[in-house]
């Protein structure tokens, strides 16, 4: 079946039951299919068509939601960029998708207006939020409803783009068998219940938004918008709607479990939490079990390209942990190495660090990246896409992951991974939050400099280290040399740790001058 497909039979299974809700209306799936239905049609009307890229602009808006679906119903191709980007990196989207329509948020008309004049066709745009007659409230006028177009299961349904941090985004086409095959992994792997709710925090131009928004439809949930949500916003809309599973990355956990009077809000409702994106510590992964006391906990481990490489559900045994394959994964670990030389027989020994790797027989993978076969050679090899994460394989047959190929520091001939440097970090009573980078040295080649974002003034460099040494889980060779104290660690909008900007001094410093360790070793 297609996407279509699916929300309609949403629809007739449950049509009073609730499927969206904002801050003004509160929708039920009859209601939703009505709205769905109407810009449908008049996005037809304005020659949206199937395999037309409708590139939409938006924050989590319910005009969003019903463009996604909109463009499920026509057979075109939702493609979501995020609304924080630069006119350059519009730009750069709009050519490369060479989209029918555009519709945006009214407040980035001045930016399109300069975008739209340097853009290699020309192309129409609706813009949502202000309410205006000739804006998105124009495809809502009543008419009637297009059939649904019946696409195949391998069309394209939906382009993503990747985040673009270390160059120009990559366009990553899912066809509407990758979509309700990760959707419907999601559902199994993180034990998802008929009639289930979740909160739309994480933007939909990321693979976690959509997966939240695909999945809770197949089980006729509730989707709870929050465009411009703040953590005591977040809190109050899991109590008040009753929200029974939420699927966030770890930055917005850590806002959540230390917000100070989270306990006056009821959160009895909830029951699944999971987090992806990004790492966690093991000191979040506590806190998280402490304070939302869920049933159900799940790290997933996947991408854009392959929504799911490995899911752990067992991490109040083994917090950090990813885990095993998914439903419908294969996984290797070979030689690291950021040249695409390395074949997927290329294996290393159990306990060995080296590259993620994923079949890509897994009904959720996509095919190749848009219009970048440049791209294609370097991750897709032999029938496996190679993820470009680092991780190893314990005794027991579960993976962890150790960050980036492209973020391992080389210092003294070792081959040293962040993410385990940032875990101890993190479980020092007066670290907030920590990140580690490798910054260029004439001894070592790189040193270790952790990124420290201190809960007080009193926090020293010195005690950090005293810290690090006595960690049993560091090894001393992978201590930080150098300390810096900062504001703010530098992530993407959806909570990457952006460690180029560390490396660049791209931060704001805690104090004038960042502290060295002594050079005992």
């Amino acid at each position: 079946m297609n996407l279509a497909e699916y929300f309609w039979r949403a629809v007739l299974r449950f049509p009073h039951h609730p499927a969206l809700s904002d801050r003004t209306v509160r929708w039920t799936y009859r209601e939703l299919a009505d709205e769905v239905g109407r810009v449908a049609a008049n996005l037809a009307d304005r020659g949206v068509g199937p395999g037309d890229h409708i590139l939409v602009i938006l924050k989590n808006r319910r005009e969003n939601v019903v463009s996604y679906w909109a463009a499920q119903w026509l057979g075109a191709i939702y493609t979501p960029i995020n609304f924080r980007m630069t006119g350059s990196e519009i730009l750069y989207c709009l050519n490369d998708c060479d989209p029918r329509l555009v519709i945006a948020e009214a407040s980035l008309s001045a930016v399109l207006e300069e975008v739209l004049s340097q853009a290699a066709t020309p192309v129409p745009v609706i813009f949502a939020g202000d309410g205006s007659a000739d804006g998105f409230d124009a495809l809502r006028r009543p008419g009637p409803n297009p059939p649904l177009y019946p696409a195949a299961d391998d069309a394209t349904a939906i382009m993503l783009y990747t985040s673009g941090t270390t160059g120009a985004p990559k366009g990553v086409p899912r066809s509407h068998l990758n979509e309700s095959s990760a959707a419907l992994a999601h559902i199994i792997q993180n034990g998802y219940r008929s009639l289930d709710s979740t909160i739309g925090v994480m933007p939909f131009y990321h693979t976690m938004g959509m997966r939240s928004l695909l999945a809770v439809t197949l089980l006729n949930g509730q989707m709870v918008l929050l465009p411009d949500y703040d953590t005591p916003e977040l809190a109050a809309a899991i109590a008040e709607h009753g929200i029974t599973t939420l699927y966030l990355v770890p930055t917005v956990y850590f806002g959540l479990v230390n917000l100070p009077d989270l306990d006056r809000y009821d959160f009895r409702q909830l029951k699944n939490i999971g987090y992806a994106g990004a790492a966690m510590t093991s000191s979040l992964t506590r806190l998280c079990f402490e304070r939302l006391d869920p049933e159900i906990f799940v790290n997933h481990f996947g991408s854009s390209e392959i929504y799911t490489f490995t899911t752990c559900s067992w991490l109040d045994r083994k917090p950090t942990c990813a885990g095993r394959p998914g439903l419908h994964a294969a996984i290797r670990v070979v030689t690291a190495d950021s040249e695409p030389t390395v074949g997927p027989e290329d294996t290393v020994t159990a306990g060995e660090t080296g590259e993620v790797i994923v079949h890509l027989s897994s009904p959720e993978a996509f095919r190749g990246y848009w219009n970048r076969p440049d791209a294609n050679a370097k991750a897709l090899r032999e029938g496996w896409y190679f993820t470009g994460d680092v991780g190893v394989i314990d005794d027991e047959g579960d993976l962890w992951v150790r960050g980036r190929v492209d973020d391992m520091v080389i210092s003294g001939g070792e081959n040293i991974h962040p993410l385990e440097i940032e875990d101890v970090l993190s479980q020092h009573p007066g670290v907030l939050e920590a990140a580690v980078a490798g910054l260029p040295d004439d001894r070592w080649g790189q040193v270790i400099t952790a990124f420290v974002v201190p809960r007080d003034a009193r926090l020293t460099a010195g005690e950090l280290d005293r810290f690090c040494r006595e960690s049993p889980q560091l090894a001393r060779f992978k201590r930080p040399r150098h300390y810096v104290l900062v504001k703010a660690i530098p992530k993407s909008p959806v909570g990457k740790v952006l460690r180029r900007k560390l490396r660049e001094g791209d931060y704001q410093p805690w104090s004038e001058q960042p502290e060295k360790r002594p050079e005992e070793d």
